[in-house]
């Protein structure tokens, strides 16, 4: 006949001497509170670890910080775990693995991981513009938390306040950058399906408005106005390059000597400076060769065809031209991009 365990009852335990060696007090089902001779009380649960059957001891806590009560309860999630052939011990490394990792990977964490992907796709001005509005919004709020705990609720709270201020198109766009960290997050295996997929639906669409311009009637205008202008020359000569060139702002200012081939008569950009990261070619006009002859006294000793004032070994800022172009009374007409 199966011997029969009789439980422990709290008094039992209370009165539990220290004795010269240490010895256990059996509950039941494997639990058993070990009693060291320094007068410490803490609940092991001996088992047979699944397909081996070899015997081993789990700590579960201290007593009385675990009292009887939880102890039965931390023994019955041991049954349980055995009943799926899972060993405690090793659930339990497991678990704590998990949590060392989802520290680590924080949703700051990965952000920035996955920053240093998307910044080899995107022209730095966008690049620096993406991580600062992340900075502003996202990572002051939940920027510590697991990549795994991320709720769509949360992260709608966060931008609800943007949006009351009519900041609609900053939203639209921190919905598209969270979602690109998820997705990256789901395809390195950090999460099994993005939270925030559904979370621009939350939020009212910004109108779409399109950045001014003249008509080209108009332009015969615009180019007499530069001309008349009292503006700095590499001013001048940046805003018709970029005319003749039809190129971005930042494209057009950060041009470069070693670009241009005036052989060729081409101007080649480099992948690295395009939206796009692919290289674009520009064939030069003979006005836009012009425009070089013009600068080459000022910069031709340079790396930049158009040079900064305050640090000559950099080009002139992209906001330039758009500066000049409302001095000149064009402001809510026309922008150099």
């Amino acid at each position: 006949m199966a011997r029969t365990t009789k439980p422990l009852t709290d008094t039992e335990i209370k009165l539990a001497k220290p004795k010269a060696k240490e010895y256990n007090l059996a509950d039941g089902n494997g639990l058993y509170l070990r009693v060291k001779p320094n007068g410490t009380k803490f609940w092991l649960f001996n088992y047979s670890r699944p397909y081996t059957r070899k015997r081993a001891n789990i700590s579960l806590g201290e007593y009385p910080a675990l009292p009887l009560v939880k102890a039965r309860q931390k023994r019955q999630e041991c049954l349980e775990l055995l009943a799926q052939d899972i060993d405690p011990q090793t659930h339990r490394k497991d678990q704590k693995h998990l949590k060392v990792e989802a520290l680590s990977n924080n949703f700051e964490a990965v952000t920035r991981e996955w920053f240093e992907v998307k910044r080899t796709k995107i022209s730095e001005q966008h690049a620096i513009d993406t991580l600062r509005s992340l900075e502003l919004h996202i990572f002051p709020k939940i920027g510590p938390l697991p990549i795994n705990a991320l709720k769509a609720r949360e992260v709608i709270a966060i931008l609800k306040p943007i949006s009351a201020k009519g900041s609609l198109e900053t939203v639209k766009r921190l919905c598209q950058r969270l979602n690109e960290v998820m997705v990256y997050s789901v395809n390195t295996g950090l999460i099994d399906a993005n939270p925030l997929a559904g979370i621009s639906k939350a939020f009212e669409a910004p109108e779409k408005t399109h950045l001014p311009t003249l008509k080209p009637e108009r332009l015969p205008e615009l180019i007499q106005t530069i001309a008349n202008a009292s503006i700095k020359r590499t001013t001048r000569c940046l805003i018709e390059w970029q005319l003749h060139t039809m190129v971005r702002p930042g494209e057009a200012a950060g041009t470069s000597w070693d670009e241009i081939d005036l052989t060729k008569k081409l101007w080649t950009i480099p992948a690295e400076r395009m939206k796009k990261k692919r290289q674009h070619i520009v064939p030069l006009s003979a006005q836009a060769l012009q425009l070089l002859e013009i600068m080459k006294p000022i910069s031709g000793h340079r790396e930049h065809v158009f040079p900064s004032d305050r640090n000559p070994r950099s080009h002139i800022s992209e906001q330039t031209a758009n500066m000049a172009l409302k001095r000149m009374g064009f402001g809510g007409q026309l922008v150099a991009h």
